[in-house]
């Protein structure tokens, strides 16, 4: 495989990020993931935190040299994941589930499989166009369906942020698969959360990735969406691959075919910090954030095989 990536997650104007993103890749086998947490921040960091490790740590269990099915692996992933947010919440008696949206994807012998539940969303570009896009499991989403409101009202609707799906809480989620999608060199991958999109036009997230290369377009964008966003900008998160050879100047890309057999590069952003709660009267200390982490790894560890 060759490839180049890119990713960031920023805060915007709130006072923590609930967003969690993460890449991992053997030889022969790609895996994004981005999760954005709901609800208050203790529940809605824990939950995107244990679904994108759960992720990372089923992939490098089952991608030895390949995943046998990328399309069950993603749909067992997710349905691990709320299963793993609600066995949290009753262990410790939290009052609501923590809970997340997501977005993940597969790319594997030159093919890109997805999965989403929620409004995290994944774009995908060919030499500018948009030819592949999840649907949002939404309010807004559901309105434009029904030719209640138009697509340009969505960003600025008073119930943009409901959605209807999400991994954790009462209800099991609603989980979207992708068909396969046979990737050309050149082709743009975009995974972000609604931070980035409800600030940017499909056509200008075409414009910012495609006319310069990616690892300078692309945290160009975010900072622009942020600015955007204003005093109540969201968390605001992307992945963005270029897959194929580079073609543009100064723009290095990955290789993995030099990689041995079992081995995994990864890249993980933020780990919890429970500091900050809404609500809460003080800060966790550090010990209570040690004892927080551990207890969310042992969560993953039961339900990752």
């Amino acid at each position: 495989m060759q490839f180049t990536v890119f990713q960031e997650s920023r805060k915007g104007s709130r006072k923590i990020n609930q967003d969690r993103i993460a890449y991992t890749f053997s030889r022969d086998t790609l895996l994004l993931v981005v999760a954005d947490g709901m609800g208050g921040h203790a529940g809605g960091e824990i939950a995107a935190q244990i679904c994108t490790r759960l992720f990372i740590e089923r992939f490098q269990q089952e991608a030895k040299p390949f995943l046998r099915n990328p399309l069950k692996f993603l749909h067992d992933s997710m349905l691990r994941s709320h299963t793993a947010l609600g066995s949290y919440a009753n262990q410790f008696s939290m009052l609501e589930t923590p809970r997340t949206t997501c977005v993940a994807c597969i790319v594997q012998g030159g093919n890109a499989y997805w999965a989403h539940v929620g409004d995290s969303r994944l774009y995908l570009y060919r030499q500018g166009a948009l030819i592949g896009q999840t649907k949002d499991h939404s309010k807004v989403q559901y309105l434009i369906d029904q030719g209640i409101i138009a697509p340009e009202e969505a960003a600025v609707h008073p119930d943009r942020n409901k959605v209807f799906s999400c991994l954790g809480g009462l209800v099991d989620p609603v989980i979207d698969l992708s068909k396969r999608v046979v990737l050309r060199n050149g082709d743009i991958l975009l995974l972000c959360t609604d931070g980035l999109w409800s600030g940017m036009t499909k056509d200008e997230i075409a414009t910012w990735l495609t006319s310069t290369p990616i690892l300078k377009s692309a945290p160009l964008m975010l900072r622009e969406a942020e600015t955007r966003g204003g005093p109540d900008c969201d968390n605001l998160s992307a992945i963005v691959v270029r897959w194929g050879p580079e073609t543009l100047p100064d723009e290095p890309s990955t290789i993995t075919e030099t990689m041995a057999p079992g081995e995994f590069q990864t890249q993980i952003d933020h780990t919890v910090t429970l500091a900050g709660r809404k609500g809460a009267q003080r800060d966790l200390s550090d010990d209570e954030i040690e004892r927080a982490i551990e207890e969310i790894q042992s969560t993953i560890e039961r339900y990752r095989r």
